[in-house]
């Protein structure tokens, strides 16, 4: 059952070092505040599981927290490069970074198949694709029934799945709306989960298509106004388009990169979320 806490005590509580971790949301309620804590306590020697990384991933990239990166797609949404990713890869900077790359199709049927327990996921893909000749888990498989060549990729469970959403009430049940992408199965795949909410409420006053987290599979709640930011959730706040403008320029220079770390994450008060919401609704 979902227990109530402050976000320092559920990555505390819930995040280790050598952990395979997953910050789920596809392009929309991405959990930047629970990554930054996660920074600021300094957790190491991890694999990010991510269908997009994006400008968080860069961030902990850089910060030497990441040992492996199992994804699809990675880059500044709308902007280019993750210049910190790239950095790793080619230059082994901050510490060396092993990938495991697949596409959009293959991770979504890997979180299914994490959420089903299920040891593998099959699907149709990668055909006439190239992946398999440099990602030695993309295996295929012979239909029993049909004999038809079929693609396979290992499940994906994370240790511990960190996802945002617009509302939870009181009893630990969570609300998310519109975009919903894989995060209701990167829950369900993972041992453990905490979602940061933009508010708790007493009835989620929930429509028929509305995605429901009942209580039991969460792990953890945090109350996080402005969680998400710089992407957007749902009715609360937009896109702020300029922060990801402004990280290109920043993740550009190693020095640049670390000085701005250290003032706008290990240094910051973990309400400037909150705070930079309210100046982004009031300009």
């Amino acid at each position: 059952m979902a227990k109530f806490a402050t976000l320092a005590e559920a990555v505390a509580s819930n995040l280790t070092d050598g952990d395979t971790v997953a910050f789920e949301g596809f392009t929309h309620l991405i959990p930047h505040a629970a990554a930054h804590e996660a920074i600021r306590q300094g957790r190491k020697n991890l694999t990010l599981v991510r269908m997009t990384p994006d400008i968080i991933y860069d961030q902990m990239i850089g910060m030497g927290m990441v040992r492996k990166l199992i994804f699809s797609y990675a880059g500044n949404p709308g902007v280019g490069l993750l210049r910190r990713l790239r950095d790793a890869v080619e230059n082994e900077w901050p510490n060396p970074l092993e990938i495991e790359e697949h596409s959009h199709s293959a991770m979504a049927n890997a979180y299914e198949a994490g959420a089903a327990g299920l040891p593998c996921a099959i699907f149709r893909g990668y055909r006439g694709a190239e992946l398999k000749r440099v990602n030695a888990n993309i295996k295929s498989v012979v239909c029993p029934f049909t004999g038809e060549e079929l693609a396979a990729v290992p499940a994906v469970r994370p240790d511990v799945t960190f996802i945002h959403a617009q509302k939870a009430d009181r009893k630990g049940n969570v609300l998310i709306e519109g975009i919903v992408g894989i995060q209701k199965e990167a829950v369900l795949a993972a041992k453990r989960a905490v979602v940061t909410v933009e508010e708790i409420v007493d009835d989620l006053d929930t429509h028929p298509n509305a995605c429901v987290l009942p209580s039991w599979t969460v792990t953890a709640i945090c109350e996080v106004p402005g969680g998400a930011h710089p992407s957007y959730a749902h009715g609360y706040y937009a896109r702020d388009n300029a922060r990801y403008l402004e990280w290109d320029r920043i993740a550009s220079d190693r020095d640049a990169f670390l000085a701005w770390m250290k003032e706008n994450v290990l240094e910051a008060d973990p309400g400037v979320f909150a705070s930079r919401v309210s100046n982004l609704r009031s300009a």
